[in-house]
């Protein structure tokens, strides 16, 4: 869009009288803050609107009117920020989600803190009381002199702040945005008093160009390149560690891995960008993961790790996992937050991923290699483009991906969504068993494109190898890991790529905390396949107690039918106990009907997922 946007705008002729002599109607800090948005080519905002945000209401009619932004309904706000993380990784771009003041802007704070804890852009705008009624007991008061929400907001954002005088606007925003988008990414949050909202905007236009202001930097620290070039020279067998940071920069990485012949292995959230049967590929590392993953990484002979684009949280470092978090390390990440986690590495480089691994693919090009070592490029480079890694070798309990037992393995779910989905799809694993059973099972039989560059390299002139999303096709959340996270991020992705297939794999807890999201996909119309892992329970609760000899509480749920409660909502449903069920399922039908289908799928509750890896963090835990 035009960086200078008109902010003049004509009321529609309510009256009926000629809209052509009606004075231009003034516009207002809200519209000036809808007009930066539409300049950055945001198509969506999340939330639920309330009297103190009103105007800001007021400037998205007025904006969706003219072709811009459109406003989504949520049902919570929880759902309303889970919705703007979903349509921020599959564009690339910041998701917004918006809500009133006290209640609002409350609910929204746990899907703002999966968002900080996970890394993605976006921008949250709450609503206040007037400014002159600060400190007289107004409703919903969340100021600082009621229930303070900008305070909440601090410890779960990149930037926080008030905005008191219509002049602040335009330099708080792009302060916001710009700590959004760069790293370590995450939230920002800008909190409008209802008057300033419909002050006068103080400036007819945007008078800056966001577009610039907000390009990605490609700094990168050129003596720790150097460095690090110096190691891998000395290194004859390397093994990668590719985390979820590595989203822009996948192609380039996996083409340097080719050239190195460096197996590599994923972190559960990083798994999603790379085809599992890639013939380098050993295995997810760390939560539901893989045992030749670690195998991998234990490996003697490896006298290199490079972790790369991964927060060395829990559940992406196998518990932090002395594997992994030893001298051999070499750690690469844009976020110096990130970086701080791995003190024994014996280097850190800093910098743009895409920038650091396109410098390293150029010197791997023009540096001399013995024969020895070209013939060893040489071969890896031909294995990668002719060869396939079979994940089957992986799997804990291979047996049961091929079960044809009655009720469902969720080892046999797994393999019907990735071998009967197209390559297209987007799935997201929700907290709980759903991220445990997929990150372990889930593998697509379709090819997922080993790179977006040539394996092999070879070629003088390097492209860019960029993804529009970073997403990649599978997508769990680290971290926070707030339940439900996948419902609401589905309906975001769905809005943001209407053209691919999304399916959200959720527990029956997580469904009946968020499943009212659902009506949101269904007034949207979004075609989105919701399954429901229906074990009766909040599955990794129960077996975690089994597992660890606790007692047995909290766990048990009612039976619940979700398939009725689906189609009370609006959605098509349908119940699935058997692999014949499973089998009976149009899946292209699915795909294409004009809004969500959801699969009741009745799971063996005794199946144990692969949770070894927070069994051990929570036996050590002292």
């Amino acid at each position: 869009m035009n960086a200078k946007i008109s902010l003049v705008q004509k009321p529609a002729d309510v009256a009926g009288k000629n809209p052509g002599i009606v004075p231009a109607q003034t516009a207002e800090v809200a519209d000036l803050l809808v007009a930066y948005l539409e300049q950055i080519g945001i198509e969506y905002v999340f939330g639920v609107p309330g009297g103190a945000i009103e105007p800001l209401y007021n400037a998205l009619a007025r904006s969706e009117r003219r072709g811009g932004i459109r406003h989504i309904l949520a049902r919570h706000e929880a759902g309303a920020a889970f919705m703007a993380d979903g349509y921020a990784r599959e564009t690339g771009k910041v998701g917004v989600c918006c809500s009133t003041s006290g209640p609002g802007a409350t609910n929204l704070i746990t899907g703002v803190a999966c968002a900080y804890d996970n890394n993605v852009p976006m921008l949250v705008i709450t609503g206040q009381p007037a400014l002159p009624s600060f400190g007289k007991n107004p409703l919903q008061e969340s100021s600082c002199t009621g229930i303070n929400t900008l305070s909440m907001f601090r410890h779960c954002t990149r930037y926080n702040s008030l905005i008191s005088h219509p002049k602040q606007i335009e330099a708080k925003l792009i302060s916001a945005l710009q700590r959004a988008v760069r790293a370590p990414k995450g939230p920002s949050h800008l909190s409008f008093p209802v008057d300033v909202f419909r002050s006068p905007s103080p400036a007819a236009a945007p008078s800056y160009d966001l577009r610039t202001l907000l390009a990605p930097s490609s700094l990168v620290d050129n003596c720790a390149i150097d460095t690090l070039c110096e190691v891998l020279a000395r290194s004859s067998n390397v093994v990668m560690l590719i985390g979820s940071g590595c989203g822009e920069a996948i192609g380039s990485i996996l083409q340097f891995a080719a050239m190195k012949g460096a197996s590599f292995v994923t972190t559960p959230d990083g798994k999603g960008l790379v085809n599992p049967r890639h013939p380098l590929f050993r295995g997810v590392f760390g939560f539901g993961g893989h045992a030749s993953a670690e195998t991998a990484l234990r490996d003697q002979s490896v006298d290199l790790i490079l972790a790369i684009g991964t927060s060395m949280g829990e559940w992406n470092s196998g518990g932090w996992c002395d594997s992994l978090l030893n001298e051999r390390l070499a750690h690469i990440d844009e976020s110096e937050e990130h970086l701080s986690r791995t003190p024994m590495a014996r280097l850190h480089v800093r910098g743009r991923i895409l920038s650091v691994f396109n410098r390293m693919i150029e010197r791997q090009h023009n540096q001399r290699s013995d024969d020895s070592t070209e013939h060893q490029r040489r071969r890896s480079a031909r294995e990668v483009e002719s060869g396939e890694w079979d994940p089957l070798h992986m799997l804990a309990a291979p047996n049961k991906f091929d079960s044809d037992a009655s009720p469902l393995t969720p080892q046999r779910l797994m393999r019907e969504l990735g071998t009967r989905f197209p390559s297209t799809t987007r799935f997201l694993a929700d907290t709980g068993n759903s991220v445990a059973w997929s990150v372990h099972y889930l593998h697509p039989v379709t090819d997922r494109r080993i790179s977006e560059r040539r394996l092999g390299g070879g070629g003088r002139k390097i492209t860019q190898g960029q993804r529009k999303t970073d997403g990649g096709w599978l997508r769990v959340t680290m971290n926070f890991a707030a339940m439900g996270w996948a419902i609401g991020g589905a309906i975001g992705t769905a809005a943001a790529n209407p053209d691919a297939p999304v399916v959200c794999i959720t527990g029956d807890g997580s469904m009946l905390m968020n499943g009212q999201e659902i009506s949101v996909a269904v007034a949207e119309r979004l075609s989105i396949v919701f399954v429901v892992l229906n074990d009766r329970s909040l599955g990794m609760v129960k077996h975690g107690q089994r597992l660890a000899g606790a007692e047995q509480i909290g766990c048990e749920l009612p039976p619940t039918d979700f398939a009725m409660l689906a189609r009370a909502l609006g959605a098509a449903a349908l119940t699935i106990r058997s692999p014949e069920d499973l089998a009976g399922l149009d899946i292209d039908a699915l795909c294409k009907r004009n809004g969500p289908t959801l699969l009741d799928v009745h799971i063996d509750p005794e199946e144990i997922p692969p949770m070894n890896v927070r069994m051990r963090v929570l036996t050590n835990a002292l």
